[in-house]
């Protein structure tokens, strides 16, 4: 059974970069089929795809964040991070990491296995 983690600060200044890290465990991000996404929801809004990573290791964004963000994996670890420059507090949500099926865009969130989430709050 395949599980992801999600870890990283929990508080980042305005301005600054996010970075969270999703380990994978029971599967492997360069063998298996699907792309693993970062999704995101703030607070009383429904969920926000971010972006993937495939298992070849190409990248897809969405168009809104594709300027601000940067997923790459860590194949050694079974890993795969997101950096999110230049935050702000409407960057304030709980992060997931998340399985989904490959597209190269915005997959169908509810056929995506999703991680546990972490909260992130930009705040000075």
């Amino acid at each position: 059974q395949v599980q992801l983690q999600e870890s990283g600060p929990g508080l980042v200044k305005p301005s600054q970069t996010l970075s969270l890290t999703c380990t994978v465990s029971g599967g492997s991000i360069t063998t298996s089929y699907y792309y693993w996404s970062w999704i995101r929801q703030p607070p009383e809004k429904g969920p926000e795809w971010i972006g993937a990573i495939s298992l070849g290791g190409g990248t897809y964004y969405s168009p809104s964040l594709k300027s601000r963000t940067s997923i790459s994996r860590d194949t050694s670890k079974n890993q795969f991070t997101l950096q999110l420059s230049s935050v702000t507090p409407e960057d304030t949500a709980v992060y997931y990491c998340a399985r989904c099926p490959p597209k190269s865009g915005s997959p169908r969130l509810h056929d995506c296995y999703w991680g546990q989430g972490t909260q992130v709050t930009v705040s000075s």
